[in-house]
């Protein structure tokens, strides 16, 4: 029986790694983002397992009209759309209430309401033991303002959704990069220092990829997983060790 997962943020980086994961292991897999140029790239090196849909994540009439657009039956949904809206902006000026709420309310959106309202758009669309996997950041245990608040959030949305999903047997769990490099992340503003800097940190010694990361979204995805839920796995190097 044919295999469907969903990816948002699907056209770059993790996302489209996660894909080319998702392909090997035969699924048929949905693409998602907002650029249509990086879709398409995607779309044209994994071939016809692949479709593509131009669409943000984090708008709500945008999703509604999207809606019959997505397929019927869902597996596999992986929340990878989002990142640190701060970057490359302007901080707030000192005791601007309104733009510091701004700037926290911009990644909120972005990580934690954009996964949640796209899984209850899919939520009556999952199979039964299907799998919810969203990507949360090693920066919500070492902060980041509202990237690291956004980021935490995700982590107790998700432990609810496994109890919320559980008796189906669908699992949900959050994969945690560190410094990932192959990525938009940093948009071209990572140093040389800063990159040796999270390198020292790692036990590895070695930069992260998006390879690392799909490897992990890619056992959560399978049958072999299905007893992992509620969780926070750490793809980081031992740049952070907990749970």
């Amino acid at each position: 029986m044919q295999r469907t997962a969903v990816v948002t943020g699907g056209g770059t980086g993790i996302g489209r790694a996660t894909a080319r994961e998702l392909v090997a292991a035969g699924f048929e897999v949905v693409v998602i983002g907002r650029r249509p140029e990086p879709l398409a790239e995607t779309v044209a090196e994994l071939g016809s397992a692949v479709t593509a849909l131009s669409l943000d994540v984090s708008d709500p009439a945008a999703l509604t009209e999207a809606a019959p657009r997505l397929p019927a039956a869902v597996d596999v949904v992986v929340n990878n759309a989002g990142g640190n809206t701060d970057i490359g902006r302007p901080a707030p000026p000192e005791g601007d209430l309104v733009a510091l709420r701004d700037s926290w309310q911009a990644n909120l959106d972005a990580n934690l309401l954009s996964a949640m309202l796209f899984t209850e758009l899919l939520r009556p669309r999952l199979a039964e033991n299907g799998r919810v996997i969203t990507i949360g950041s090693i920066a919500a245990r070492y902060g980041a303002a509202g990237y690291g608040a956004a980021k935490a959030a995700v982590e107790a949305w998700s432990a609810g959704l496994a109890f919320s999903l559980g008796g189906r047997g669908i699992t949900a769990n959050v994969v945690a990069p560190g410094y990932t490099e192959d990525t938009e992340f940093f948009r071209g503003r990572m140093t040389d220092a800063r990159r040796t800097t999270l390198i020292e940190k790692t036990a590895t010694k070695r930069v992260g990829l998006a390879t690392d990361v799909a490897a992990v979204i890619g056992f959560l995805a399978s049958p072999q997983s299905g007893h992992v839920t509620g969780q926070v796995l750490h793809v980081n190097g031992g740049a952070y060790l907990g749970g």
